[in-house]
């Protein structure tokens, strides 16, 4: 057998070899869960992207919200005051989708969301106190805008929570967990709770 009849016949070889690797490299990836697992995670990435966007949806209301009640009652400025600094202080603090695996960073996030929560329900506690306000259109549509997106969010925490709870399983069942292990090194996500505070009606005394 000539030399290149040989090397041709190596060279067939090692691209048989080449293709069998790559053939079992895939339906290894098929079945291993890498695919699955980065979809997961992509999953719980656009669900905190739509809770993000409802809470700032929130956020932009309250300033025309304290506006309104404040023509009417500007002598409760303690209410008022606490509503805008906790509103600084909930929009101040960012959340990245990359530190959704990070514990202290979660809560820190959900410390300042459920402050502006309980100061919004104690502000609306105080405007039961001002019929006018009450029956002022402007404050009327304020108030359907902020009951609907306060809606909104509890749906898209259940969702992002489902997406938390889909990917942190995905990686934890096996074989997944040792592909994880192994080539991707994801952690599991931090869920997003409600804060327990703001579903206390606050006392006030008339």
């Amino acid at each position: 057998m000539s030399k290149i009849a040989v090397n041709m016949e190596d060279d067939m070889y090692k691209w048989r070899s080449r293709i069998i690797i790559l053939i079992i490299t895939v339906l290894f990836l098929s079945g291993c869960g890498y695919n699955t697992i980065q979809r997961n995670e992509e999953a719980v990435f656009k669900a905190w992207g739509d809770l993000e966007s409802q809470l700032q949806r929130r956020a932009d209301l309250i300033p025309n919200l304290v506006a309104v009640v404040k023509g009417y009652a500007a002598h409760e400025k303690e209410t008022l005051e606490a509503v805008i600094e906790a509103r600084a202080r909930a929009t101040s603090v960012q959340l990245s989708a990359e530190s959704l695996s990070d514990p202290e960073a979660v809560a820190k996030f959900q410390a300042a969301q459920g402050a502006l929560s309980s100061t919004l329900a104690r502000l609306m506690v105080v405007v039961e106190r001002y019929p006018d306000l009450k029956a002022n259109q402007n404050f009327l549509d304020l108030q359907h805008q902020l009951e609907g997106t306060e809606n909104r969010i509890s749906v898209a925490r259940q969702r992002y929570n489902k997406a938390v709870e889909n990917f942190n399983f995905s990686i934890r069942r096996f074989p997944n967990s040792l592909t994880n292990s192994m080539m991707l090194h994801l952690e599991r996500k931090e869920y997003f709770k409600a804060d327990e505070s703001a579903k206390e009606v606050p006392k006030v005394e008339f």
